[in-house]
């Protein structure tokens, strides 16, 4: 089994690889980094504040951390200047961000042999989302076709990997304790209540969904 403290190195460095392709994609705005830091400081604080261990409360306390990266973006989305800054972001660097979800699976993958998420949430379980970081190079083929298929293969792409976020989402959060705990009484996930684990709801997942969201959104708009 991996040691706990390189483990938890190594997500951190995923989280940071996450934030630079977002970063690279806006052409390097320095706004992605200050913001990410910021809502990065904040949750990391929460959690050693204890904030997340109070497991009791509804709506659950867990749901603060993607909610401090989620709430301001949708606001930016909802003006014409923050549509325009996010329509600008390069789909080159969105495709590639998806790499990092390849190390987050290893990742949960060693957090259920150590008993802090369940098989359900790993490969081994019902989450093939491994597939759409291991897909992602050949999806970034697609952006140097012509015509349709360039278009129509990242559209099919963006959207299978979107349903396979969905679906690890969706058992993360009912795996979670909480009074909307639905599965694995088990094992439950109790990882993301912990540094620096909490940024994979926090950051990461908000990132991957937000890359998706963008670049669906461009392919729909007109031709890449």
């Amino acid at each position: 089994m991996i040691q706990e403290s390189i483990l938890q190195f190594l997500f951190i460095l995923t989280t940071t690889a996450a934030v630079w392709f977002f970063f690279k994609s806006m052409a390097n705005n320095a706004l992605v980094l200050i913001f990410s830091l910021l809502v990065g400081g904040i949750q990391a604080a929460l959690v050693f504040g204890g904030f997340f261990e109070n497991t009791k409360t509804l709506p659950p306390h867990i749901a603060l951390a993607p909610a401090l990266f989620i709430i301001p973006v949708f606001l930016l989305f909802l003006t014409r200047k923050g549509r325009e800054f996010f329509l600008s972001a390069d789909l080159k660097f969105l495709t590639w961000l998806h790499l990092v979800r390849v190390p987050v699976e290893a990742t949960l993958y060693f957090l259920y042999q150590s008993g802090e998420v369940p098989k359900l949430m790993t490969f081994e379980g019902a989450n093939p989302d491994i597939l759409s970081g291991i897909t992602a190079p050949i999806a970034v083929i697609f952006l140097y076709r012509k015509g349709n298929i360039k278009r129509i293969g990242l559209l099919l792409w963006n959207l299978v990997c979107l349903a396979l976020l969905a679906n690890i989402v969706s058992r993360a959060v009912f795996s979670v304790p909480s009074p909307i705990q639905q599965l694995a009484f088990d094992q439950p996930n109790v990882a993301v209540l912990k540094f620096p684990y909490v940024w994979l709801p926090g950051i990461v997942v908000p990132l991957v969904l937000l890359s998706h969201v963008i670049s669906i959104w461009k392919l729909l708009r007109k031709p890449a």
